[in-house]
């Protein structure tokens, strides 16, 4: 048995050098959704153009100014972790980056998560617990599954109400087709599909 040791008792997440360098050279404030999911697009883009991870990017602004904290990109593969969406990238360094756990703590103003598709079932868990009060995302229906093969998982058909509910907004079909039209490069582009048990 191999013996646990302060190294191989921890990871560390981080984003690709092409997505730093991006984020340094971005505006400090987004003001539209559009704006914000171009952004957002663009990451999904690079990110399997560089083959750095999947067509996937999130990102978390100011709901009301349009201020960036942070786009996410998936690093899955390269971080050998399933759990490194988009998603949990952009929320964990948000949440790092502002010192907070809770993206909806007293004192802090109102911030947005903004995907290139409906979050999975993990993402989508993770919403809620993150503290933003805005969901915006560029489509929720079967497209993203059928185009490129991946897996999101059983996301509750409620999911609307849901998150609703629990005072979150939730605003979709921003820049839809652009979206779409990534995910079809994706898929022509023949990168690995990396389901849990490769789909078996």
């Amino acid at each position: 048995m191999k013996e646990f040791s302060p190294a191989n008792t921890r990871f560390d997440l981080s984003l690709p050098e092409w997505a730093v360098a991006a984020l340094n050279e971005m505006p400090s404030h987004l003001p539209t959704l559009a704006e914000r999911m171009a952004a957002v697009i663009d990451f999904s883009r690079r990110n399997f153009v560089n083959q750095t991870g999947g067509p996937f990017a999130a990102g978390v602004f100011e709901r009301d100014s349009g201020r960036l904290v942070v786009i996410g990109v998936n690093r899955v593969v390269r971080s050998n972790c399933s759990s490194a969406h988009a998603e949990i990238m952009a929320l964990s360094l948000a949440q790092r980056i502002l010192g907070t756990f809770d993206l909806g703590g007293p004192g802090l103003p109102a911030h947005q998560l903004v995907v290139n598709w409906r979050p999975c079932a993990m993402c989508y868990g993770a919403v809620p617990w993150s503290g933003v009060r805005s969901l915006v995302v560029a489509g929720d229906g079967p497209e993203l599954e059928a185009i490129t093969g991946f897996d999101e998982g059983p996301v509750h058909p409620d999911w609307r109400r849901q998150l609703a509910q629990r005072g979150i907004e939730v605003i979709t079909d921003v820049l839809r087709d652009e979206a779409i039209a990534v995910y079809r490069e994706f898929a022509a582009s023949e990168q690995l599909i990396y389901n849990g048990l490769l789909g078996e």
